[in-house]
């Protein structure tokens, strides 16, 4: 409250601008009347400007947004006109709720490591936050009607606490953040705090200025923000697993999306801070990694000057852009290589890609490296090139199968995974079975189906007309979604028989006396929770646990999940060492409709 009385005082010098509006000089033969009028006014502007110049100067104010460099080289996220202590905390409790794609994830751990520092203490239960922050996607109009609906919960649930608690506070961070900013403040009244994707490590001034009864907003894009200083506090389950963001934004402007109109251009953030916090996470016993990024196979660093250069970015064959081709830079061959070294008994996965990113050597890297899961996501969109175009993935159906082919040659085993789009513009029958043919032809084991939902700022919402009828667009999704499971089935039936390496997750969700787990191919598998071998040359025994790998014998398969029986612990590098490629690599599906929480992007 000290900071926003001071603010009183500084604003309070407006009130000398009324006596300047009624001192102009006004047509009278009265001159010395008029001499008089002259000097009050010159006096009254002596006076405004004397007060103006002992007040803040505006490069105190530009401090609020500037992101600057310690003495030791670090951030410093500090506001040059707020004491330290106004921005803190203060024990008070936060409430995380996340929505859309794996980068959401990501920020969210972000978001909570800013406030951490900053006092913040974080509460599991909404019973006891004193505020609440929803992590929010535009990626499709269903997600955001979702948080929609969620909005109106917690300000009925406000409400009612404003009787006998201190008043909780709504804050919205995020892509929705960024779309919808004046519905969210303006329109709608359910939120006290905006906060877009760049705008993170100011969420402590933002909820202090709520505090004081404003809503507020900081929704600017950065064209160089990666949050590279910034170790996020990562809450994976038990631990094992952790997702690290190497890349924001995107800059290839597919006409159906909005994620350039959310989250920017794109940037990458340092090898260095990458390893550095990869090393962090092995040494705490972290044994998978996904590798994060709106089109994370597009990484390119060019943080230090001898990383520069004039080596053009390589693409995929047959594939294009709508920008410029890239030149110099650490490309994402170079950073997944530095990454599979410094853990060998640690998963290394990436998502979200873009199939014009998979040049040769990349494909190259995942075949010889053990700690490089064999399972590429290669959204496809459609199987029609008539489509494609419309889209502007910059690719044809030939050039996709023709890229599908060279991954299934130089990756022995590999598994695939695909994102499809029904009903989008002008997508005709014709068109819906050509994409059929594509999900027949390749047999993918994951699959992210959706019907296609305008989106304002896009390409499509200015040029293209949205006239495949909604009814049409879900019963293209449905056929699409049943030949997923189809070819899913088929492909996963042939792992029967086979030994699989699993990470273990935890109990199954549908019975405590099973546990589930992970291959390499991310294919979900179940088993019963059973002691089994320390080592399979052993015959000492001992319980699974999270977190651990082990060797199950698969006895039985669906469209989802397989079955198995543990047949004893192991390592990821003794599996790599002594396993033939057949057993090592895994194909898996897993088909999501519109209601999925957490999805890909591209």
């Amino acid at each position: 409250m000290e900071y926003v009385r001071s603010l009183k005082s500084l604003f309070v010098i407006s009130h000398h601008r009324l006596p300047l509006r009624y001192s102009l000089p006004r047509c009278c033969s009265n001159l010395a009347n008029t001499s008089v009028r002259s000097k009050e006014r010159r006096t009254t502007a002596d006076k405004f400007k004397t007060r103006l110049s002992s007040g803040p100067s505006f490069q105190e104010f530009v401090k609020a947004v500037s992101v600057k460099r310690t003495s030791h080289g670090e951030y410093s996220d500090q506001h040059g006109y707020l004491s330290e202590d106004l921005d803190m905390g203060n024990s008070r409790k936060v409430y995380f709720e996340t929505y859309g794609c794996q980068m959401n994830v990501n920020d969210t751990e972000i978001a909570w490591s800013i406030l951490q520092r900053r006092g913040y203490q974080r509460t599991f239960d909404l019973n006891e936050a004193d505020v609440v922050l929803l992590v929010t996607c535009s990626v499709r109009e269903k997600a955001e009607q979702t948080i929609w609906n969620r909005l109106q919960q917690l300000t009925a649930m406000k409400k009612k606490r404003l009787k006998t608690h201190t008043p909780m506070k709504i804050g919205i961070l995020g892509c929705m953040a960024e779309r919808l900013k004046t519905e969210l403040l303006e329109q709608e009244k359910l939120v006290d705090v905006i906060a877009g994707p760049d705008a993170y490590r100011d969420l402590p001034r933002l909820l202090t200025l709520a505090d004081g009864g404003h809503q507020v907003s900081n929704v600017l894009l950065s064209l160089e923000e990666t949050y590279a200083d910034i170790m996020p506090v990562h809450h994976a389950p038990q631990g094992y697993s952790a997702f690290v963001s190497i890349m924001r934004g995107c800059d290839n402007m597919c006409s159906y999306c909005i994620v350039p109109f959310t989250r920017g251009r794109e940037r990458s953030r340092p090898v260095r801070s990458i390893l550095e916090e990869i090393r962090v996470l092995s040494d705490q016993g972290v044994k998978e990694v996904t590798l994060l990024g709106q089109n994370v196979n597009s990484y390119r660093d060019t943080s230090e000057q001898q990383f520069g250069g004039s080596d053009l970015t390589k693409l995929s064959r047959g594939f294009k852009t709508v920008y410029r081709t890239k030149q110099g830079g650490l490309r994402f061959s170079d950073l997944l290589d530095a990454v599979s070294r410094i853990d060998p008994d640690m998963r290394i996965r990436f998502t979200s890609p873009h199939p014009k990113d998979f040049p040769d050597e990349v494909l190259h890297l995942i075949a010889e490296r053990g700690n490089i899961c064999k399972q590429i996501h290669l959204p496809a969109q459609s199987g029609s090139s008539q489509v494609l175009k419309a889209m502007r993935r910059g690719y044809t159906k030939e050039a996709y199968l023709g890229l599908v082919e060279n991954v299934k040659r130089i990756i022995q085993g590999v598994s695939l995974s695909s994102d499809f789009i029904s009903g989008f513009c002008g997508e005709t029958e014709e068109d819906h079975q050509q994409t059929l043919s594509l999900i027949r032809e390749v047999g993918y084991n994951v699959g992210f189906l959706f019907a296609y939902s305008m989106r304002k700022k896009t390409h499509a919402f200015h040029r293209l007309p949205d006239d495949v009828p909604a009814e049409v667009k879900q019963r293209r999704l449905v056929e699409c979604i049943s030949v997923f499971r189809e070819e899913a089935a088929r492909v996963n039936a042939a792992l029967v028989g086979s030994t699989q390496l699993v990470l273990v997750e935890g109990e199954s969700k549908r019975s405590a006396k099973d546990l589930c787990g992970r291959t390499d191919g991310n294919m979900k598998v179940i088993f019963p929770k059973e002691d089994v071998a320390v080592h399979t040359s052993e015959s000492n025994t001992g319980p699974i646990n999270a977190g651990d790998y082990v060797l199950v014998k698969i006895l039985s398969s669906n469209s989802q999940s397989l079955r198995g029986r543990a047949l004893s612990h192991s390592s990821l590098r003794d599996t790599v060492a002594h396993c033939e490629p057949s057993s090592r690599h895994q194909v898996d599906e897993h088909v999501a409709s519109d209601t999925s929480m957490i999805e890909t992007c591209h």
